[in-house]
């Protein structure tokens, strides 16, 4: 259960390398701003699965760690608190490496990823084939969009993506089940420069390797 919500929220992050609908542009300045402009990035990230609402709202879970992206299909999604779990792709092949197994799963990267939320910030799917895409509320200054997905096959049943002056701030992944993954990015870096071999994935000594 822990790795499939792992994978889920990490999953809910790569559609943004698709190409925006000119339909959607003119309100949604800031998204086609991010698309277009940022090719690359790399940050830190704060997860907490949260359920309920309003005054109801209780804290489940909350883990965090660092993020380096270049579209499409390329990420590194590496959680080092409150354990260690790394989700890595080479624009090919998707690798999931639970330390305390030490066991490494691989999957091709277009079968883990499909219509799934999780093609939102790394992979190059058609924004408008697999989401309905409309503006939401702006809160504490962040502007919101809403997505759903088109798809009945997956787990989440609406996704937030929060800008605040340009810049990529939160996202909110509600599932079917009243649970929500929110995730914060911090210290996050546009266009930097990255080596060549940053997304080339090594196995661990000793790690059992699964192919899916």
């Amino acid at each position: 259960m822990r790795k499939r919500v792992l994978v889920s929220a990490c999953a809910a992050l790569a559609v943004f390398a698709a190409h925006m609908p000119a339909a959607l542009a003119a309100a949604t300045d800031q998204l086609q701003s991010f698309v277009t402009g940022v090719k690359s990035a790399k940050g830190e990230f704060t997860q907490r699965q949260v359920r309920g609402q309003g005054d109801s709202l209780k804290v489940t879970g909350t883990s965090s760690g660092s993020f380096v992206f270049a579209r499409p299909g390329k990420f590194t999604w590496r959680y080092a608190k409150p354990y260690e779990q790394l989700l890595q792709a080479d624009g090919q092949t998707l690798y999931i490496y639970d330390k305390d197994l030490n066991q490494v799963t691989e999957r091709k990267l277009d079968g883990a990823l499909g219509s799934s939320p999780a093609a939102i910030l790394f992979g190059s799917n058609d924004f408008e084939k697999n989401f309905t895409v409309k503006n939401g509320p702006t809160r504490d200054g962040v502007e919101w969009l809403e997505m759903t997905p088109k798809s009945k096959d997956t787990q989440f049943e609406r996704i937030g993506i929060g800008f605040k002056g340009g810049n990529l701030e939160a996202m909110e992944l509600r599932d079917a089940f009243g649970n929500t993954t929110l995730l914060t990015f911090s210290a996050m870096q546009k266009n930097p420069p990255l080596p060549a071999d940053a997304f080339r994935f090594t196995v661990p000594k000793g790690a059992d390797v699964m192919k899916q």
